[in-house]
């Protein structure tokens, strides 16, 4: 059962073979950190840890990629609204973006370079490239020439695109109007360089990180895949790609993967619309596990429609597989089962259909509870229960949670330690065998809106 992936570039789906046995590399564009992350985030960050996942499951050492950019434009304004140095603000942004992955059950990346971090890479590659007189310098910086690049539009075949980035006005000293810029003069915050202070462009910075962290030096491809949004098709990637071609003489990746928008009220999300929705507002309102399950219910390629009745659809089902993981909580574990392990990785070793890899968790999530209705002492059955659902959690990155916690959201810390205080007090009523005592305070506890279940791991309770 092999792993076919869609490719960008080829627009078709190919039998994933990668470059070296040893491991996948992978390389995701990551947030530039100057604000809180959105549910675009959020999507392409589920997208690709999902396939994280998957080269796990096929039996791949992953080296999972993603950067961030902390030197842009938007950094420099966020610093001078909030009176801040770029390192009070971008760091605050990583570990607000660190910890909202943590809360998706994002896996840990295995490098996460950052830009201002590999400088001399990016100086490097830009020096070589004005060598080579693939690149030239101007009064505002310096650029790439596109036409010394044969290939460059090979990646979109968008190079006549209207919306090209290339159209700077007032900019006459460009050779061609799609160059772009790889280091730009006269800015706030400056960096030496050889050929003159300023800072990077956006594009150089994941061809110098690919390249200093992760190309293969002698093969035809740098790494294995790379990714990130369809926004970024071009004219970032197309760009990339196109520096690496003229400063390496190699193409930056096998194959190229790209996930959709997300859209909200039938608009693509987007700052200038005003319906950028963070997502920690979303995750005041739905567990994380929640939109992590709700954001895989859409193909990885097909823009996805954020509405919350579908959102709460997602909940129901959810709660239906948390509902089957506390029949088991506590147990053992045996075998997964056979059937649900080979239709889970049929579906994701096609191109990622997560629609059809979740209806197959609902068909074992009922199937199960039906056996176990039957066979309520069936230890055997109970214990592949418990290795299913560890196989579920392990390829999709849901049901993670301990099933009676999950169902506590949206009890706030100050609750949570009041309902704790009251089953200490009703343990020790039964303890003392003032059963009156103790049928007092499970009515209060009852009252604040939870219920309480006495089982052999203790004393346990969730929301209503």
């Amino acid at each position: 059962m092999s792993l076919h992936i869609f490719d960008s570039v080829q627009k078709t789906k190919l039998r994933f073979t990668p470059i070296c046995k040893k491991a996948v590399k992978v390389y995701v564009c990551g947030p530039t950190v100057y604000d809180d992350a959105h549910l675009g985030h959020a999507r392409s960050a589920i997208v690709f840890d999902l396939l994280h996942r998957v080269l796990i499951a096929n039996g791949y050492s992953v080296i999972m990629t993603k950067n961030f950019t902390d030197i842009d434009d938007k950094i420099i304004k966020k610093m001078a609204q909030t009176n801040q140095s770029l390192d009070e603000v971008t760091q605050f942004y990583i570990q607000s973006y660190k910890n909202d992955m943590a809360i998706l059950n994002v896996l840990p990346n295995t490098l996460e370079p950052k830009a201002t971090e590999n400088l001399s890479a990016m100086i490097e590659m830009i020096s070589g490239l004005i060598d080579d007189e693939n690149a030239y310098v101007i009064d505002d910086g310096v650029y790439f020439d596109t036409s010394k690049d044969s290939e460059y539009g090979s990646l979109s075949h968008r190079v006549d695109d209207e919306n090209t980035q290339a159209r700077v006005e007032g900019n006459k000293q460009k050779k061609n109007q799609k160059d772009f810029a790889l280091w730009k003069f006269n800015e706030d915050i400056s960096f030496d360089a050889p050929f003159g202070k300023g800072r990077p462009g956006w594009h150089i910075e994941c061809s110098a990180m690919i390249d200093k962290h992760l190309a293969y030096k002698d093969e035809a491809f740098a790494i294995d895949i790379h990714g990130g949004g369809a926004d970024l098709l071009f004219p970032h990637h197309e760009n990339e790609a196109c520096q690496t071609r003229c400063a390496k003489n190699q193409e930056l990746s096998k194959y190229w993967m790209h996930n959709g928008f997300v859209n909200i009220n039938g608009e693509k999300m987007s700052k200038s619309l005003g319906n950028s929705f963070f997502l920690k507002d979303a995750l005041k309102q739905y567990d994380g596990e929640v939109i992590r399950f709700y954001m895989m219910t859409t193909h990885y390629r097909a823009n996805f429609s954020y509405a919350l009745e579908d959102l709460d659809s997602s909940k129901k089902r959810l709660d239906k597989i948390f509902r089957l993981k506390k029949r088991v909580f506590g147990l053992g574990k045996s075998a997964v089962s056979k059937e649900l392990k080979m239709n889970l990785l049929e579906a994701l070793n096609d191109d990622m259909n997560t629609s059809k890899a979740l209806a197959y968790v609902d068909e074992y999530v009922a199937y199960a509870n039906e056996t176990l209705d039957k066979e309520p002492k069936n230890k055997g059955f109970k214990k592949e229960v418990v290795a299913s659902l560890e196989f579920i959690q392990e390829i999709l990155g849901i049901a993670c949670k301990n099933p009676y916690a999950y169902f506590q959201f949206g009890i706030d810390e100050e609750m949570k330690k009041e309902i704790e205080k009251l089953i200490i007090e009703r343990n020790q009523a039964k303890q003392a065998k003032n059963y009156e005592q103790s049928d007092t305070i499970r009515d209060k506890i009852m009252a604040l809106g939870v219920s309480i279940m006495d089982t052999p791991q203790g004393t346990l309770w969730e929301k209503v």
